[in-house]
């Protein structure tokens, strides 16, 4: 049951994303679309109120319940980074706005980190929520899929870091256009 919840949160958000900008760019509805984009952390309290009420009714807690505290971190920390990569877009193919530029070298790194740290900040509300979940279940075996959940999150944490930072040290360079003679 909240495996489709999740599925359907996640369906609702890019609606309501999509919705949005829709509004904004085609209709030309700006007030609209800002109330649809406003609305995507309705989605989210959603979410978080169905999962505690799943918990609470004495359901087994399961990776679902796990996905829904991920969902909700990464809805939060990268949300607004989504959606604004998505308003650039739009903006370019609807609106004749500038056309969104590839990032090169220390921009791209600093790109790069900034991202890292909104994953950070998804993984801290996630993490928190996690945790949350475990004190109020108290129940060892109950919670081990947020346990894991926590641990596998916390090896893809790293491996964005080290990604992201690689940047600093490799940045990307500029593809040389070729000339011929």
């Amino acid at each position: 049951m909240i495996i489709t919840f999740i599925i359907a949160c996640e369906i609702g958000f890019w609606i309501f994303v999509l919705g949005g900008l829709y509004c904004r760019y085609v209709l030309q509805k700006k007030r609209l679309g800002n109330i649809l984009l406003f609305c995507t952390p309705v989605i989210d309290l959603a979410l978080l109120v169905a999962t505690v009420i799943s918990l609470q009714n004495g359901t087994p807690a399961t990776f679902a319940h796990a996905l829904a505290a991920v969902y909700i971190g990464v809805s939060i920390g990268l949300g607004h980074r989504m959606i604004s990569w998505m308003d650039q877009r739009f903006a370019y193919w609807f609106a004749k706005g500038p056309k969104p530029q590839k990032k090169y070298g220390k921009e791209h790194a600093r790109e790069e980190m900034r991202g890292f740290a909104a994953h950070l900040v998804s993984w801290l509300i996630g993490c928190s929520l996690l945790y949350g979940m475990i004190i109020w279940i108290n129940n060892e075996l109950n919670s081990e899929p947020f346990r894991e959940t926590i641990k596998v999150w916390s090896i893809i944490l790293v491996f964005d870091l080290l990604i992201s930072a690689s940047y600093t040290l490799w940045p990307r360079l500029e593809k040389q256009s070729k000339t011929t003679n």
